[in-house]
């Protein structure tokens, strides 16, 4: 186990983990519960580095029944799921604190929101750099490299860490209403 960067506590029998224990990942995710055999059996929860933790029921190392909550607290349901669907776009803060006054729009899960690199944007698990095509966690350590459908998806719904004038344009024509008061004539320009 050392060779991979895992490491083990608890309970065994003939060499392999067997009762309770904890069992910690390389990546900094641990699980803590009930195994049998060498796997995930029985109740156990796995505690991921940002917080989040799935708390499950697993037979021979397969979740058979379980339930994933973010670390700001909200539970994940496939069953009416009603956060950020359609109809309601509020983040989870905001449905727990209500809104913010006007003028003062919550950009981010976040209070106050992460400040964005420039030239990547915010895919809500860390920062994404379009050139390179990979996301890093917020603090800096690789996550992945971005397929073509994540990249097109962050491109097109995901914050980003420059400003950028999206409604003005040198093809558009523009108009000023004149009026002839003398003559009692409205024209445009």
């Amino acid at each position: 186990m050392e060779y991979v960067g895992t490491s083990y506590n608890g309970e065994s029998r003939d060499g392999r983990f067997e009762g309770k224990g904890t069992y910690n990942f390389s990546t900094g995710t641990k699980y803590i519960g009930e195994l049998k055999d060498g796997m995930f059996h029985g109740k156990g929860t796995i505690f991921f580095e940002n917080g989040g933790k799935y708390e499950a029921t697993w037979e021979d190392g397969i979740a058979t029944e379980g339930k994933y909550t973010f670390p700001d607290g909200l539970e994940f349901s496939e069953k009416k799921w009603q956060y950020c669907d359609g109809y309601d776009r509020r983040f989870y803060t905001e449905i727990c604190s209500g809104l913010k006054p006007a003028g003062r729009s919550q950009l981010s899960n976040d209070i106050p929101p992460k400040s964005i690199p420039e030239n990547c944007y915010d895919c809500g698990d860390g920062f994404y750099n379009p050139e390179s095509r990979i996301v890093n966690d917020y603090s800096g350590k690789f996550l992945r490299n971005a397929d073509d459908d994540e990249h097109e998806w962050i491109t097109k719904t995901c914050r980003k860490g420059w400003d950028e004038n999206v409604d003005y344009s040198d093809n558009y024509k523009v108009f000023s209403r004149c009026y002839d008061i003398q003559n009692m004539h409205i024209y445009d320009q």
